[in-house]
């Protein structure tokens, strides 16, 4: 028996991960750092995006690493396979999608937060108290009462996700939890835009509602939700019998920017006592911004609130944030009591509203303090700016678009998106957008508006100036023209002689 414990012991004598030498460690991580920040310094000599060569793929087929390997080995193949072939929104030439620039403050704040490690399911530690404080300010800038809450999380799919089983245990009680959502729940049903991004019919689908219970209701010329539609539709659902629950409004839509008549929307739920929720996955952070904040007049009156701060905050992915009213019934939405998750008076275990009575996870990272960091370190006010100067560089690319014969703009441009054509084929247009982001110039998205494709331009990234507009400009312009020709050459081509 002895023999067997002496083997056991020596075998797990040295079993930490932690570097046999700190110093060598340290050199590495400093040059990592260094090489970081250099990186994100000389953004722009590299190209916006890249393909992935065959062979880079192809070393990513090797099998499971059983052996140890230096640290310096497995940075150099970050180095080489991984870095340059990211999606390149750091980058002030990336306009695709709606994708934050991120910062070297956020970037320095999420090391600190994976060196302290924290698990911000619960309990009595500081971390708990930093997200609370964001969850504050967060209160205070939408005008919510103090009995509001909050949470960070994954990002806005996952937070519209949460406001729509919110919303669902506040219309079935909280014994629907446990006993299912039964007749009373088939009953459900949900509205938003056809606009809306289509993460809130998956929110449905999730929350066992279905996604047929969500109605699409109309836009109008400006794309923001036809209120009158909607208050038409609610009364029809009613008078067969349905119970309608949810409207979800956009502050922000996906395709185009568009800000639906929130305020009309907030007095419309009231009436009918339905709970209102804004998906304001970029949009709602305008209320930084003295001059587009009154561009969500109503948004205080919402019952929930979800948005990204990775987007126009600017803050690394992911730190997505879901804002309620209601805390309790918030709170009653997902707080299950387990004995080892019991509270108590004193110790590690103290506190009372532990953040994972107000969502699904138990194991939490530290995304609020790249948050906390950037928003103490910029403040509101440059924050506020540089969300304003998005939507000002977004009216210079659309002028730009009008004054060009070769382009057509396909949308309003309400904040700081701008979808736009060259005057040619779907097809042309969809090989344009391709041909810009493999040259590494720009990367654009794209969009169906109306059956028509869409260019589309999404400028979030802080770093992006008049220069990086007019070089995607110049690349539709020379891409569309060497797409025309190549049209126009195959059109008018002989045809092949039969054989």
């Amino acid at each position: 028996m002895n023999e067997i414990i002496r083997n056991t012991q020596s075998s797990v004598t040295h079993t930490s991960l932690d570097p046999q030498d700190w110093s060598e460690f340290r050199a590495l991580a400093h040059r990592m750092l260094d090489e970081t920040i250099d990186g994100i310094a000389n953004v722009r000599a590299r190209p916006v995006w890249q393909p992935i060569p065959d062979g880079v793929r192809a070393a990513f087929n090797a099998d499971v690493p059983r052996e140890a390997n230096d640290l310096a080995d497995v940075y150099r193949d970050f180095s080489e396979h991984v870095a340059p072939y990211a999606t390149g929104n750091v980058h002030p030439g990336f306009m695709g999608w709606v994708h934050g620039g991120g910062t070297a403050v956020g970037m320095v704040a999420e090391m600190l937060a994976a060196g302290l490690n924290a698990n911000l399911g619960g309990r009595d530690h500081m971390p708990i108290e930093v997200e609370r404080q964001v969850v504050d300010w967060m209160r205070r800038l939408f005008a919510f009462p103090e009995s509001a809450s909050g949470i960070f999380v994954t990002g806005t799919s996952m937070a519209n996700l949460m406001a729509v089983l919110v919303a669902r245990t506040s219309a079935l009680g909280t014994l629907a939890r446990q006993y299912g959502i039964g007749n009373d729940g088939a009953l459900l049903t949900a509205y938003t835009s056809r606009a809306a991004h289509g993460c809130v019919s998956r929110a449905m689908d999730i929350a066992g509602l279905g996604s047929d219970a969500l109605r699409k209701i109309g836009v109008d010329t400006d794309h923001r939700m036809d209120v009158a539609a909607l208050r038409a539709q609610i009364a029809i659902d009613r008078e067969v019998g349905f119970r309608p629950f949810l409207v979800v409004a956009s502050a922000g839509t996906v395709d185009i920017g568009a800000v639906d008549d929130l305020k009309a929307i907030a007095e419309l739920c009231r009436e009918e006592g339905i709970w209102f929720h804004v998906d304001g996955a970029f949009g709602a952070l305008a209320i930084l911004s003295p001059e587009l904040a009154p561009l969500l007049g109503g948004i205080e009156l919402a019952d929930s609130i979800a948005l990204d701060f990775h987007k126009w905050g600017q803050v690394p992915y992911d730190a997505g944030f879901l804002l309620v009213r209601d805390g309790e019934q918030h709170r009653q939405a997902f707080t299950q009591p387990a004995a080892y998750l019991r509270r108590e008076a004193r110790g590690l275990a103290a506190g009372a509203i532990w953040p994972c009575d107000l969502g699904p996870d138990l194991s939490r990272g530290f995304r609020a303090l790249k948050t906390w960091f950037t928003l103490k370190t910029f403040g509101t006010n440059r924050l506020g700016a540089v969300i304003a100067r998005s939507c000002a560089l977004a009216k210079y690319l659309e002028t730009r678009v009008l004054a060009e014969p070769r382009l057509e703009l396909l949308a309003p441009v309400n904040l700081n998106i701008v979808c736009f054509r060259y005057r040619a084929a779907d097809e042309v247009n969809r090989e344009i957008v391709a041909d810009i982001q493999e040259s590494g110039i720009a990367a654009p998205s794209s969009t169906t508006l109306d059956g028509r494709f869409a260019i589309r331009a999404a400028i979030v990234n802080h770093r992006t100036d008049e220069s990086d507009i007019d070089a995607l400009v110049a690349a539709v312009l020379e891409f569309g023209g060497r797409r025309s020709r190549d049209a126009v050459i195959e059109v008018d081509a002989p045809p092949l002689a039969a054989h």
